[in-house]
Order: C-alpha cells, then sequence, then structure tokens
C-alpha cells in the first residue's frame, strides 16, 4: 500500500455543482484506489506503517487513454525509417540510404517507412514514386507509406516482387497510378495497397511483440496505459495471431498497456470466420479485451479521398472513395449488430458519415439492442444534421484534435468555407448530448496527449497558428479535453465503472505533470508541460529524466 499527497489531485469525478473534484490525497491497494479524500482520511483508511508518496506539488489525473490508433504500425513507425520530418524528396532519399547502410540490412530484405508528406516537401509538391525510391536502393525491396496511411509507394524492386513491374490492374476503391504509357508508378492508394501489403512477409509472433513493447514504452512516456487499438490489418487480418500474441505476453506477465482492441475485419468472410471462432465484444479482462467490430467507410482528406457528399472544392473531380458499397456496408454492420458486438467505424467524409449512419440506423432497426455505444472514428467532415443524428442514434464521436495541426491549413481549400465552418466541430457535438472520445490515430500523427490537448483547447497548429485559432468557438475547456482521454475514453470499453477517473475500487493508473493544465494559460504554457511519471495498477512505469 501507498499514499500518495502534497498534489493538485484532480480525480476528474464531478462534484454537485458541476466543478471537478480535487482530493488532498489517494491510497493505493492491490493496484486499484482503496481510499480517496483528505490527507486525514486517507490515513485513517491505510492504518499505521503505509509508506507516503509527496507529489510535492505536481498535478495528478487519471492516466490517458487514446480511443483510436495503431500499436503495431507505431511500433513499426519507432522501428522503421522516419520520415516524418523530411522536407523535401531528396532528404528522404538520403535518410533512408543512410538507414540501410546503418543497420547492414541485407540485400532482398524489406525495408519499410512512414510519415513522409508530400505537402511538406520543398523540392517537389509530389508524391515520392518508384523512381525516387530506387535512388535509395534497387536490391531492397521498399515500401513507404504516407503519414495518412492511405497510400503506400513501393520501389521497382517491390514491383518486380508483386509481379507490377510493367502493369497492374485497378482495385476497386483504390488508385493505382500510372505513367503516359500505363507502366506503374509504384503509387498504391486505398484499397490498392493490399497489393503492397500481401507481397510483404508476414509479421512472425516475436516481431509482433517486439512491437507491441517499442509502444507500450512510447506510450508510457506520454501518460497513456491504455490503448484502443486496430491491430489486425497490420497482419493482413490474420486475427488468431495477434489475438494469440496478446494472450501469450499476459500470461507471460509481461503485457504491461491495456489494449481495447478494435477489431477491423473489412470482408464478410472474415467477420465470419471471427464470429464462428466465438470471438465477441466485452471478452477478455483489464489488460487485454475484445472491443468493437472496426470497419473503414472511406480515406483521408489530405490525399482527397475522404468521401464527401460534393465535389472537392479544389478539385472537382473527384468525391473521394467509398471503401464498401452501402450495400457490403449495411451486410457487415447488420451480421456486427446481429452478434452483438459493438461497432466503430472510419468515417473522415460527410458522404462516409452519412453512410455509416444509414447503415448503423438500418442494423438498429432490425436487431434493436441496449447500450451498443457505437461509434464512428474521426467524425470530421460535418453538418449540424449529422451531428444531430449522432445523438438520435447514440453514437459516440472518436476525435482526433491533433489532426488540426495538419488540416487546419487544407481544409477550407478542400471542402470550402462553409463546410470548413462546420466541421471539425467538437463543442457542437458536446452541445448537442454527443459524448465525444479523443485519439491521435498514431502514427498518423503522435502519440503526445498534451499536443492532442493543445489543439483541442486552442484550436491551432502547434505553430500557434492561425491566429485566434481556427473557428475558435468549436474550442474545448480543459475539462472537456482530458474527460475526451479519461471518463469518456473508459465508456468507450464498457469500462467507466473500472477506469477513467481516481474512485475507491478503479484500477490505480494515473500520471503525474509538472504543471496545472486546467489553470495555466494553455496558448503559452501547455506545450511545455512535462510527463513526470506515469503508473499502471499503482506501479510506477515510467519516471521523467531531466
Amino acid at each position: 500500500m501507498k499514499i500518495y499527497y502534497n498534489g493538485n489531485i484532480v480525480t476528474m469525478e464531478n462534484l454537485e455543482d458541476g466543478s471537478l473534484q480535487k482530493v488532498e490525497a489517494f491510497l493505493v491497494k492491490d493496484g486499484e484506489y482503496a481510499a480517496v479524500g483528505t490527507l486525514e482520511e486517507v490515513r485513517a483508511a491505510a492504518g499505521e506503517g503505509v509508506e507516503e508518496v509527496d507529489l510535492q506539488g505536481a498535478t495528478v489525473t487519471p492516466a490517458f487513454v487514446d480511443t483510436h490508433m495503431h500499436v503495431l504500425a507505431c511500433g513499426m513507425n519507432l522501428n522503421d525509417v522516419d520520415l516524418f520530418n523530411a522536407t523535401s524528396i531528396e532528404e528522404c532519399i538520403e535518410i533512408s540510404k543512410k538507414y540501410i547502410a546503418d543497420r547492414q540490412i541485407p540485400a532482398g530484405q524489406w525495408v519499410r517507412s512512414r510519415g513522409w508528406n508530400h505537402d511538406k516537401f520543398t523540392d517537389e509538391s509530389r508524391f515520392l514514386n518508384r523512381y525516387d525510391l530506387d535512388k535509395i536502393s534497387t536490391e531492397h525491396p521498399l515500401a513507404f507509406t504516407r503519414t495518412c496511411g492511405h497510400v503506400i509507394v513501393v520501389n521497382s524492386k517491390a514491383l518486380e516482387i508483386m509481379g507490377c513491374s510493367e502493369h497492374c490492374d485497378q482495385v476497386p476503391g483504390g488508385v493505382v497510378e500510372v505513367d503516359e504509357n500505363g507502366r506503374p508508378l509504384g503509387i498504391f492508394a486505398e484499397a490498392a495497397r493490399p497489393l503492397v501489403l500481401n507481397a510483404i512477409p508476414e509479421f512472425t509472433e516475436e516481431q509482433i511483440e517486439h512491437l507491441i513493447q517499442l509502444t507500450t514504452k512510447f506510450a508510457h512516456k506520454h501518460g497513456v496505459t491504455e490503448i484502443q487499438s486496430d491491430c489486425f490489418k497490420d497482419v493482413n487480418y490474420n486475427f488468431e495471431k495477434v489475438l494469440k500474441v496478446y494472450n501469450d505476453m499476459q500470461e507471460r506477465n509481461v503485457l504491461k498497456l491495456r489494449v481495447y482492441e478494435q477489431c477491423h475485419l473489412p470482408k464478410i468472410e472474415l467477420l465470419q470466420a471471427f464470429l464462428d471462432a466465438g470471438y465477441r465484444t466485452g471478452q477478455g479482462n483489464d489488460l487485454f479485451k475484445i472491443g468493437p467490430y472496426k470497419l473503414q467507410e472511406d480515406g483521408a482528406l489530405g490525399a482527397r479521398t475522404a468521401l464527401m457528399r460534393k465535389p472537392y472544392a479544389d478539385d472537382p473531380s473527384t468525391c473521394g472513395v467509398a471503401f464498401l458499397p452501402q450495400e457490403t456496408l449495411d451486410t457487415l454492420v447488420e451480421m456486427a449488430q446481429k452478434a452483438d458486438m459493438q461497432i466503430a467505424v472510419h468515417a473522415i467524409g460527410d458522404g462516409a458519415i452519412e453512410n455509416v449512419l444509414n447503415a448503423v440506423k438500418r442494423a438498429q432497426e432490425l436487431y434493436p439492442r441496449e447500450d451498443e455505444r457505437h461509434g464512428i472514428i474521426h467524425s470530421q467532415i460535418t453538418d449540424l444534421p449529422l451531428i444531430k443524428r449522432f445523438k438520435e442514434q447514440n453514437m459516440v464521436a472518436y476525435v482526433q484534435p491533433i489532426f488540426l495541426n495538419y488540416d487546419a491549413k487544407i481544409v477550407n481549400a478542400r471542402v470550402g468555407d462553409e463546410t470548413a465552418k462546420t466541421s471539425y466541430a467538437w463543442k457542437s457535438y458536446i452541445d448537442e448530448g454527443v459524448l465525444i472520445s479523443s485519439g491521435s490515430d498514431c502514427p498518423v500523427e503522435s502519440l503526445n496527449i498534451i499536443e492532442n490537448l493543445y489543439t483541442a483547447v486552442c484550436r491551432k497548429m502547434l505553430n500557434g497558428k492561425p491566429e485566434g485559432g481556427h473557428y475558435p468557438e468549436q474550442c474545448l475547456t480543459m475539462e472537456e479535453a482530458v474527460k475526451g482521454h479519461t471518463i469518456n475514453a473508459a465508456y468507450c470499453s464498457f469500462s467507466e465503472d473500472r477506469k477513467g477517473s481516481i474512485k475507491v475500487g478503479k484500477i490505480a493508473d494515473f500520471v503525474v505533470m509538472d504543471k496545472d493544465i486546467f489553470s495555466i494559460d494553455p496558448e503559452t504554457e501547455l506545450l511545455s508541460t512535462k510527463i513526470l511519471a506515469t503508473y499502471m495498477d499503482g506501479e510506477k512505469v515510467y519516471e521523467y529524466e531531466a
């Protein structure tokens, strides 16, 4: 047992007057909060001889939860060529060549990267292509994923392995870019990405565990102890292998991250196999649990593959991409609803959001259930009627405030001022009674909760622009933003009685910060806030080193 005291302890519970509860101390026993209140009350509950930890005025909240990101892809990003900060095609080439040379990667072995963004390139603002990657290596097959995750570029060696050196058929819902002679440029977008991924050797169980461990350490550094993660797609939807690794790690007591698996299975036969194997939402324990059935209905705004109801303002030739025809989407959602699965669907454009709401409404009418907690991941391009439908259908909005760090400079051009004004409308969701939870979609953006909080409450990019904020009427309060990563996040995993606040009987996962994020000026002080320590089950799993 340990008593923690002398800190700014914010429980994230609300008092009768609506204010956030603050307490003097709490007691941790057997990984749970055993007493919460005044120091006198907590000492009385603990008895004699209990160790006391002086928090020295630091701020304590429940540990953070990221309600949508990718554990394995994050680990891959930490392990692979890092191009997130590359500002030119030439820099991408030089960083990658050095990576291969430094690691002495043998010829024939696949080399992967994630993070390049052509919008940052100062030499040529275009996608990488096979010829750029050939300058890195013609002996190693290369697969470089754009930061959004919706475009993969490969070199000639990879195309050779894929059997696509001279020709490649188009894929429904995908894009295979070719030159004027019909020769593949090595650029595969959206539903065409599996052509690349299926050519790369599948991760072994040992490699999967290594990626989980990399992400775990990274998460703890940012105060995160739970991730609601889409892992299946990074192993070509081999869900049995992923589940086996997580279960084996639990048995060996080496899994130090809570995971609520968003089960991405985009085909009828995959979902049927999953259900036939007996898997359902809620199976598992406080450490690893089967979460919602996950689908993806569209792409991304940056690549103009988010599905819009109207053509893009800056490219009237396209409305984006629907990954699933409405009939297929309806069938998959119906199957999940009938099987008592929670449902969470990626939808960024207003066209995709409308498709998903229609599919869920249809399934709800066919198979009514109580307390479903279905949701839409990203929920970006909206208007008020769509937001009202979230409330009518009891849908959760899984939002990523950090997306504004990039999207604030493109959204008006992409969708026009009128639509932009009603998009990323987090405050409107709350005003309409819709529960919002928050995530990073890491590795699309960094798993840095402080940065997510900044963009949520300031509506600005991390460089402080635009002046006054991007439609500042949609700013969240700090309380609303933190709840998105704590008690609201726990609601998404049906675990608000076990997690998400500092309360007797709940799991003792908490984070210690050097600043009172609820009282400081977020514009000037929030981004320099440090995570001093992260605790999981009352045990310290991370400590800041100056």
